[in-house]
């Protein structure tokens, strides 16, 4: 039985892994001051961190059309697999999930949907996971059910230098928002039932990477894990944080990687973000 695996531009795959899976990826797209571009292919995040930190200047993002999910899902069957498993960023950030449900839904039973419940590698490891399944020849279910154990896995932490385009994207609540701001705290959030939620606050950015440290490190409990480390337009402080993260997991650490996060991810969070994705290999 031949599986194909589709997931979606905000799983920021680390490139070192490329042609290592199979995976067909959807962008997404960001739209700066009405024009357009494909998240990965037309738009990079460098060109959305300087939009978004020029007045007057609009920046939004779109899913991709069901039409997109449907055209890939029914190429891929036409090309001989038997199945598709479509794993995909949160249904409470993005309507990504739903479209690809939709164009699931014209086509049939053959195509099945996950919601990772959130984004970037904690979307990446889920999809690698089903990607993996499907390549040891395990059916449709089997890949999907391995893509949500995965997921149930997952712990996504970030830090963000203000809470400001996460408040005008409609990510987070203007409350959170307004609280950040008047005591002048650096925030932490955790993704959490796929929600952006604040899990802590510091008072210089300093100390909210060592928080992040001690977070992932918690996240990852007493077995081995995988982490990923995300930066939007900061590799320094990135490396640091995986020189930490290693130095405190120790041998219980499996695969790292650092990758710059995408556009869209860089379109609500704006620069300076700094993010840790763990994945508990058990339990």
């Amino acid at each position: 039985m031949t599986i194909a695996v589709v997931t979606d531009s905000t799983a920021y795959l680390p490139a070192e892994l490329g042609g290592t899976y199979e995976l067909t990826i959807v962008p997404l797209t960001v739209v700066i001051n009405g024009w357009d571009g494909l998240e990965g292919l037309e738009i990079s995040p460098a060109e959305v961190a300087r939009a978004l930190g020029t007045r007057r200047v609009a920046v939004s993002t779109s899913r991709p059309a069901p039409s997109q999910f449907a055209a890939e899902f029914r190429r891929l069957l036409d090309a001989g697999a038997d199945g598709v498993v479509s794993v995909h960023l949160s249904a409470k950030l993005s309507g990504t999930f739903e479209a690809a449900q939709l164009a699931a839904a014209e086509i049939g039973p053959q195509v099945q949907v996950v919601d990772s419940g959130t984004a970037a590698m904690g979307l990446g490891f889920p999809a690698l996971a089903a990607a993996a399944s499907a390549a040891k020849g395990e059916d449709l279910d089997s890949v999907r059910r391995t893509a949500v154990a995965c997921s149930e896995r997952v712990t996504t932490f970030f830090y963000v230098d203000t809470l400001e385009f996460l408040r005008r994207g409609g990510r987070i609540g203007a409350a959170s928002a307004l609280v950040g701001t008047a005591l002048s705290v650096k925030p932490i959030l955790h993704v959490l039932d796929g929600e952006v939620v604040v899990k802590d606050r510091v008072r210089t950015a300093g100390r909210a990477l060592v928080r992040l440290v001690d977070l992932a490190v918690e996240a990852a409990g007493d077995g081995e894990a995988d982490v990923a480390v995300h930066h939007l337009g900061t590799p320094d402080r990135a490396s640091a944080l995986v020189d930490a993260i290693s130095t405190r997991l120790g041998d219980r650490l499996r695969d790292c990687y650092l990758t710059e996060v995408g556009a869209v991810v860089a379109a609500h969070t704006g620069p300076g973000l700094a993010g840790v994705v763990v994945h508990r290999r058990s339990g």
